[in-house]
């Protein structure tokens, strides 16, 4: 990997684990719609991926004992079996349909975000949801590292406590990493020579981030960063839609 992609990258993964560790999610939403702009979506995506197995480690599982595991029981079939289209879809599509797919992706959660949350009113989903929503963000982590928002939209309609619902999703967010991994090291993506030196490098950085963004979460008005979120979404949402635009089919 070039020293100037080393550089460029450096500030995107900075900003990015800020925002984790300011919301707890995000990061490769941020980072990887802008590492494509440089390096292969085969490169940033695993690489994302040991950042985030690193960061979750840290900040997650100090609430395991209220995962619900019938929730797990429900996603974790549907999730391998996404994760596993993904990988191979990864490790064999070519780059534009893939990043136009993540552009718009990132592009729709930024709406639906902007335009705010559902009502905590709404009912409940039906447990056949764990179906698609488990498939989808299986397929969506392991081509893109950005499956998080699909598992949120089903837990949040299945659990009513927050306690509850914040352990589930750090432990299926911090699974489907591990299982990521090691999908991505069987299918031979760890086995480009400049990917553990980039992480080696560039992992210091994330976790500078990570410290930052805890710091700063009280200090910065939700509405403020809310905004500031999706106004960085949105724009790596459409720099990937251009980047798969004008990439070879």
């Amino acid at each position: 990997m070039p020293p100037d992609s080393l550089v460029v990258a450096a500030p995107v993964v900075l900003v990015a684990y800020v925002v984790f560790g300011m919301t707890g999610f995000g990061a490769a939403m941020v980072a990887v719609p802008v590492l494509v702009q440089f390096m292969p979506l085969q490169f940033a995506v695993p690489l994302v991926v040991l950042f985030d197995l690193a960061c979750t480690a840290l900040v997650g599982g100090s609430n395991w004992r209220r995962v619900s595991l019938v929730e797990l029981k429900r996603l974790f079939p549907w999730l391998l079996l996404g994760i596993g289209l993904g990988v191979t879809l990864l490790h064999n599509a070519g780059a534009r349909w893939p990043l136009i797919l993540l552009g718009s992706f990132v592009l729709a959660v930024c709406i639906k975000g902007l335009r705010g949350a559902r009502a905590k009113t709404a009912a409940p989903l039906n447990t056949f949801w764990a179906l698609p929503f488990g498939v989808f963000g299986g397929i969506f982590s392991a081509l893109f590292g950005t499956g998080g928002p699909i598992y949120t939209i089903y837990l949040s309609r299945r659990l009513d406590a927050l306690d509850q619902f914040r352990a589930t999703i750090s432990v299926v967010i911090l699974a489907s990493g591990l299982i990521r991994a090691a999908a991505f090291g069987a299918a031979g993506l760890y086995a480009q020579p400049e990917i553990l030196f980039a992480a080696a490098v560039l992992l210091p950085v994330a976790l500078i981030g990570l410290y930052g963004g805890s710091r700063l979460r009280t200090r910065v008005s939700p509405e403020l960063l809310k905004r500031a979120i999706f106004l960085l979404l949105a724009i790596a949402g459409a720099g990937a839609i251009y980047r798969g635009w004008v990439s070879p089919s």
